[in-house]
């Protein structure tokens, strides 16, 4: 027995990943009027998800509202399409409608195994928390997927005002599922951002952010791992 009784898992790169439609690029040129490549929406994709480091350079204002983007909606919008107007998109009315894609929460896709884990984990008797770093209500997600009834609480960072890896949104995150930090798992795929947790007693079990489709079971076998099930 692990002496768990909640789980709390991220949301990008663990329980969905957003996967852009090529449709979204369709037609996109770069600042030399060269259209973005296979190799440049790639790119574009790891700056818009990448949960920690600075994915194109900033000073100023723009750092200031990227250290800020998880804590309110139009930080969040304001440094993404600073970072979509830094990585090759050159005109504002598509920056404008990339952000609106990147940021709608029903074109995440979810991983094969986030179903049957959730269920999992509830059905052993477990409480289920969705802590993420978002500056948008993801529950329309879980809601198409017919999932949301799986989770006990959802603690978005724009919502609680703090994001990983302030040590008080865990805090926050434990407390919403009514458990001292040293009974909950976090379960994410950043070992600074959501390996945080440790440090107030919370377990860790990472998983690898890979394509949905090269990842059918990662996040099981985490969790089966940390003993939860």
């Amino acid at each position: 027995m692990t002496g768990y009784e909640g789980v709390l898992f991220d949301f990008s790169g663990t329980l969905f990943r957003l996967e852009p439609d090529p449709q979204w690029f369709a037609g996109l040129a770069a600042a030399d009027g060269r259209p973005l490549d296979d190799a440049a929406q790639r790119e574009l994709l790891h700056r818009m998800t990448v949960p920690v480091g600075l994915p194109v350079p900033m000073e100023g204002e723009a750092l200031r509202t990227w250290h800020a983007r998880d804590l309110s909606t139009a930080d969040h919008r304001g440094a993404y399409l600073h970072v979509l107007e830094h990585s090759g998109v050159a005109d504002e009315a598509d920056r404008e409608r990339l952000y609106g894609e990147f940021s709608n929460p029903l074109n995440w896709t979810i991983y094969p195994d986030t179903a049957d884990v959730l269920r999992a984990v509830r059905d052993a008797g477990l409480r289920v928390g969705v802590l993420s770093n978002i500056g948008y209500d993801i529950r329309p997600a879980f809601e198409r997927e017919g999932i949301d009834g799986l989770v006990d609480e959802f603690v978005l960072s724009f919502e609680a005002g703090h994001a990983k890896p302030d040590l008080e949104v865990f805090r926050i995150a434990a407390e919403a599922l009514a458990l001292v930090p040293e009974r909950v798992l976090m379960v994410g795929d950043s070992h600074e951002a959501d390996g945080a947790s440790r440090a107030i007693g919370c377990g860790f079990a990472q998983v690898d952010p890979l394509p949905v489709d090269r990842r059918p079971s990662g996040l099981l076998d985490a969790v089966r791992q940390a003993g939860v099930i």
